[in-house]
């Protein structure tokens, strides 16, 4: 089965709360779920896979998602923000979230893998 959830993640450096010399970059990022289907689902769980560029993988799992397990009709869109700390200037993440369908199904749908860029604080 095709997933009918879509996810657009965007990241974002945050310099100010970065310290390079420490190796500590940290990053915001925004991720959009659609619910591209024709029945409501509810977000239940996460699992994401933060690689940065010395290839060290660090998994997270965990209920929901900034606190929350949203709900969303069909053509509904969720929007959160959070963030990941990487000890090296890029990175990537890629994942899944877990739903439940309002007719009893359950599924994943990925996250495609983007990237974490803070090369600019290297300049």
């Amino acid at each position: 089965m095709t997933s009918p959830i879509r996810v657009e993640p965007q990241a974002y450096y945050i310099a100010d709360q970065s310290n390079p010399a420490n190796h500590c970059y940290v990053f915001a990022y925004r991720v959009q779920i659609h619910n591209d289907g024709d029945v409501g689902v509810q977000l239940i769980s996460r699992s994401w896979y933060i690689t940065d560029a010395n290839n060290h993988v660090r998994e997270v799992h965990g209920e929901g998602v900034v606190g929350e397990q949203p709900r969303l009709q069909p053509g509904e869109t969720y929007e959160y923000v959070s963030g990941a700390v990487l000890a090296t200037a890029q990175g990537t993440m890629r994942g899944s979230y877990n739903f439940t369908a309002d007719d009893g199904r359950e599924f994943e749908a990925p996250v495609p893998e983007f990237f974490l860029n803070g090369a600019q604080a290297l300049h």
